[in-house]
Parts: structure tokens; C-alpha cells; sequence
């Protein structure tokens, strides 16, 4: 695939991504997508040039959403997954399956990614402290 196509799909793919964002969660949620995909645009093995794109921007979206516990109802904000699912029209298993990829493409953490947390997910994650102390003793 060229280059210019590759731009145009991560384009497409982070677009579809904000839109989302943008229309159901927020503007920081659509920021954090925007910035998954194009550091998945930069990696050396072209993940983005394969796959419907719709398949990418519900993954991303729910990686992102995975991170800062956007399916706890507990939390805010608040969006079941299948709603991202039925948005895009994916599978919940094909989604899963693409956010276990971007997972490990990116070395992303289950709980934790100072790279791709709400800026509430900073300050109130405790997975977010790596170098706890205790009476001086790191734990």
C-alpha cells in the first residue's frame, strides 16, 4: 500500500474514532483515539493498511475505553459496550480481538497507560503510582 493511502486510512480511521467520541463521550475521549491511531500509524508493520476500518475506530475506541474504565457504571463518563459494538457494526468479539492486538502492539498495560488516561484516570488511578513507598521502603 502507498503511503498517501495509509495516511488517508489512519485519517478515516481517526476520524471515525473522534466522531464517536465527540457525539457520545467527550472531547478528551476523542484526543486519546486520536492519538492511538496515530501511533499505530507510526509502527514499522503497518497494522492500519489491513482490516475494515470500522473494525480499527470501535477498537480503538473501546482500547481507550478498556483504560480509563469507560463500561464501569460507577465511573464517569459512562458508556456500555455494546454501544460502541452496534455503532460501528462490529462484533464484540472481533473488537476484543483488535483491542488485544493494539494492546500489544503498544505494550499497553490492562489498568494503566500514562499515554492514553483521562487526565481524572492521572489523578485518581492507583495503578498510576509506580513507585509507591512505605516508611521508605518501595513496594
Amino acid at each position: 500500500m502507498e503511503k498517501e493511502e495509509l495516511k488517508a486510512r489512519e485519517k478515516k480511521i481517526a476520524e471515525m474514532a473522534i466522531k464517536y467520541c465527540k457525539e457520545y463521550i467527550d472531547e478528551e475521549y476523542a484526543l486519546l483515539c486520536e492519538k492511538m491511531v496515530q501511533k499505530l500509524g507510526r509502527k514499522r508493520t503497518k497494522p492500519l493498511e489491513r482490516g475494515r476500518l470500522e473494525i480499527w475506530a470501535a477498537a480503538v475506541v473501546y482500547t481507550v475505553g478498556t483504560i480509563n474504565f469507560l463500561f464501569d457504571k460507577s465511573f464517569l463518563p459512562y458508556v456500555p459496550s455494546s454501544d460502541i459494538y452496534d455503532y460501528f457494526g462490529a462484533k464484540a468479539s472481533t473488537v476484543n480481538q483488535k483491542s488485544g492486538q493494539i494492546r500489544q502492539m503498544l505494550k499497553l498495560s490492562y489498568h494503566w497507560d500514562k499515554d492514553f488516561s483521562t487526565q481524572y484516570m492521572v489523578e485518581h488511578n492507583p495503578f498510576a503510582y509506580t513507585h509507591v513507598m512505605i516508611n521508605g521502603i518501595p513496594l
